[in-house]
């Protein structure tokens, strides 16, 4: 059975199509959202759609996945955003993938819900990273073997790029591999700023947390309303 663990905050008005997207899989799966004290209808949005709601004392993705992985019951965890869907054979894209057994996990190729046509570059951008180095960002979807997930210590305590962070460290253990068809995520994120100066921003980001820069200090720059500051 796949975990699929997702961790929220204020996801009322997305959450419900990303719901409708898992339960479209027939593959045998299980839902968990864990929220960490959203102020909205989410915990009522996820439980009336018969999800495993956990009540995280912190709202930090990292904790709350780890929380997940606590209660999940599969053998397999995948880790969703509550905005990005997945489509309808995607949990048995997983299972086949992890039948290799040099497989230890991996994560889907990614589109926008943009008409961007930058963002559909960074997003092929984003595959080839994905393919060539094993790197993957939590809106990709990202899967991984529970026995690998516990022996390498889960999800590190860290404001921002603990999908980046995990996924590197998941990659030394085995083959990753990316998954299609694509998930797709929610482009709002780049609502404030714009698809340019965002991407610019991401970039940068990343190459300074690639170079050794505190994760708590790029946490103080990102605009991502799960981040606690």
């Amino acid at each position: 059975m796949v975990s699929v663990i997702i961790p929220t905050l204020n996801e009322a008005e997305l959450l419900p199509d990303t719901l409708k997207a898992i339960r479209a899989n027939r593959t045998p799966h299980e839902i968990l959202v864990v929220d960490g004290g959203s102020a909205d209808e989410t915990v009522a949005v996820a439980t009336e759609a018969g999800s495993r709601v956990i009540n995280s004392l912190r709202a930090r993705r990292a904790t709350q996945m780890n929380l997940g992985t606590k209660c999940a019951r599969g053998d397999v965890f995948f880790f969703l955003h509550g905005d990005t869907w997945i489509g309808p054979h995607a949990l048995r894209r997983i299972e086949e993938a992890l039948e290799q057994p040099a497989v230890v996990g991996g994560g889907f190729a990614r589109q926008f819900r943009s008409r961007s046509l930058l963002l559909r570059l960074t997003c092929l951008l984003g595959e080839w990273r994905s393919r060539w180095f094993g790197w993957f960002y939590g809106d990709q979807g990202i899967f991984v073997r529970r026995a690998i997930f516990e022996q390498i210590g889960g999800f590190q305590d860290l404001p921002v790029f603990e999908d980046l962070d995990f996924s590197r460290r998941m990659a030394q253990r085995g083959r990753v591999v990316t998954l299609r068809p694509k998930v797709v995520s929610s482009a709002r994120r780049f609502a404030a700023r714009g698809a340019l100066a965002t991407s610019v921003s991401d970039v940068w980001l990343t190459v300074r947390y690639l170079a050794g820069a505190n994760p708590s200090g790029l946490a103080r720059v990102t605009i991502d309303p799960q981040v606690k500051k």
